[in-house]
């Protein structure tokens, strides 16, 4: 793809067209500023930089151009943050050669295509007929587009080749199987199904569910395979609807399945999404904590429901979401209760709790011998309370379990001492196992940056004149560092000094910047000196020592 796409829908959209759809920006100096779309906030702390062309949040810290913003907040690959920007734009997307043209092109086209021929299929069929008698609107089925694969061994396959498809890509695309011991025989996979199209969080289709339509089926969910596009452990069903609702409402809604997804929207939780046939991944919580922090499971009532639930719950919280439950009648799935009694759901979604009471309350309702309740809580409840990041909020559901258990406090924390290690903690600690011991960031570092994002904000003012000749005389140094500041640095320059500062607007940052340089060279100074009294070599003493004399009376000199 030509660089000059790029470039053309720089010129022509600048990053405040490109934000202000999504976030109401407001000028403060230099830059715009509004509530950021990725994390709940009351104070604005999302920055936008007209100049620069970037944006960055000092809530989340995230930060970027206009096409991670994209990315982002429509949940795409920079792919598809192009095509949304080039459209935006007027700019047409220029290739390269006919390479260009991709498979995963050709895979998006003949997913689109079969989803478009199964949702022409359905009317008059017995997957019509059973979404019908499952509760499920002609609004509902055609906004979802929901389809029919027929009865038939090759009628997709037939369909799709003489459009122009090959067997190899509807094979990569997972529309068709080979047939075992026939090799060259394919079928299509889907047949005699209720389909539900999957697609990303842009909406684009990349794979299926299929439901049973037969009773004698023995799979009656059946999922797309693992295909370039379709990745499970990635993907929520519902999310490219969803997402807008997750924002307004500041929480996600995870059911069991599609059924379940589609009866919650139907009944206006439009923040509901589920998995496809995988268990909760760091993917999709990744996923989830683009658009909020806050989590709500309400999964089956049963008692595979309720281990689902711990487990998704567990991950979650060690992945920093805040987690709540919320409770369903035994043996009720999301979707029955909807469809039974639509106000009882909704009171049950307004009466959800913290996932650690929650489970509390469970368990107490269905053992009641005093022993096996312990035993209970301490391999369901103590990993959901050890997943919890905060050490507040921890501390606040040790004493809500003990309380709920009649245990002291001290025993809970003690038990959960023997708790194996978080999964999410163990992979860090193998990914990078001196995390923790890491030192501490100097400050004439931490100064200096601050400094030369003040250098790069007010470029050929008497203010960086000032910032310049101070910085070379406080280091030694006979020319500055040529790394560019960190964008975050350079807002924050922006934000505490305003739009015209003048020539003497950073001499307390200077100042600063000289005590940690001379404190620092002085503790130096006199490790030293220490090293050299060690040796007993009389000239590395005095040296030392003078060393030391000159640096304490430079920092007495300059103050505090």
């Amino acid at each position: 793809m030509a660089r000059d796409t790029v470039a053309a829908i720089k010129d022509r959209l600048s990053i405040v067209e490109i934000i202000s759809p999504y976030v109401k920006l407001k000028r403060a100096g230099r830059s715009m500023v509004g509530l950021c779309p990725f994390h709940k906030e009351k104070t604005g702390s999302f920055h936008v930089s007209p100049e620069r062309g970037t944006w960055h949040c000092f809530g989340c810290g995230l930060g970027g151009d206009g096409f991670s913003f994209i990315e982002k907040i429509e949940g795409v690959d920079f792919k598809g943050a192009l095509k949304i920007l080039a459209e935006k734009a007027g700019v047409p997307i220029e290739y390269v050669g006919k390479e260009d043209v991709s498979k995963k092109d050709r895979l998006r086209a003949a997913t689109a295509r079969a989803s478009e021929w199964y949702a022409g299929s359905l009317k008059g069929s017995p997957a019509h007929d059973y979404a019908k008698k499952r509760g499920l609107s002609e609004e509902t089925i055609k906004d979802w587009r929901l389809g029919y694969a027929p009865d038939a061994w090759r009628a997709l396959l037939e369909v799709l080749t003489a459009e122009g498809f090959t067997t190899a890509e509807l094979l990569a695309a997972g529309l068709i199987k080979e047939a075992d011991g026939k090799p060259g025989t394919y079928y299509d996979r889907f047949r005699n199904r209720l389909m539900f199209p999957i697609r990303d969080a842009a909406g684009r289709v990349v794979g299926f569910t299929g439901r049973a339509l037969a009773a004698d089926e023995q799979a009656k969910y059946l999922n797309s395979p693992e295909t370039d596009l379709y990745h499970k452990s990635e993907l929520l069903f519902g999310m490219d609807r969803a997402k807008d609702a997750i924002r307004t409402r500041g929480f996600t809604m995870l059911v069991e399945g599609q059924m379940d997804v589609l009866h919650a929207h139907q009944a206006g939780f439009e923040n509901a999404v589920a998995l496809s046939g995988t268990a909760l991944t760091l993917q999709h919580l990744a996923l989830m904590k683009r658009f909020s922090e806050n989590l709500m499971l309400v999964l089956d009532a049963d008692s595979a429901g309720l281990s689902a639930t711990a487990r998704s719950a567990a991950l979650a919280l060690s992945a920093g979401l805040r987690v709540k439950a919320a409770r369903l009648p035994e043996g009720k799935d999301p979707a029955d209760l909807i469809s039974e009694d639509q106000k009882e759901f909704s009171r049950r979604v307004a009466a959800a709790k913290p996932v650690v009471e929650f489970f509390l309350l469970e368990l107490a309702e269905r053992e009641r011998d005093p022993h096996r309740l312990l035993r209970l809580a301490e391999s369901i409840v103590l990993p959901l309370i050890n997943a919890t990041p905060s050490p507040m909020e921890r501390e606040h559901f040790v004493q809500i379990a003990a309380r709920s258990l009649g245990l002291s406090g001290e025993s809970v924390r003690e038990s959960m001492k023997r708790l194996p290690k978080q999964p999410l903690a163990e992979a860090t600690e193998r990914k990078n196992p001196t995390a923790e011991r890491a030192p501490a960031r100097p400050q004439s570092d931490i100064r200096a940056e601050q400094l030369l994002a003040v250098l790069h904000a007010y470029p050929d003012t008497p203010l960086a004149k000032r910032v310049e000749s101070e910085y070379l005389r406080i280091t030694g140094a006979h020319d500055l560092p040529q790394a560019a500041p960190a964008e975050s640095a350079l807002f924050q320059a922006e934000q505490a000094l305003g739009e015209q500062p003048e020539a003497h607007a950073a001499d307390e940052l200077l100042h600063a910047f000289e005590r940690a340089v001379i404190r620092e060279a002085y503790q130096e100074a006199v490790g030293n000196l220490r090293r050299a009294e060690a040796s007993g070599d009389a000239a590395r003493i005095a040296d030392a020592g003078q060393r030391c004399a000159e640096l304490s009376a430079r920092l007495v000199t300059i103050g505090d």
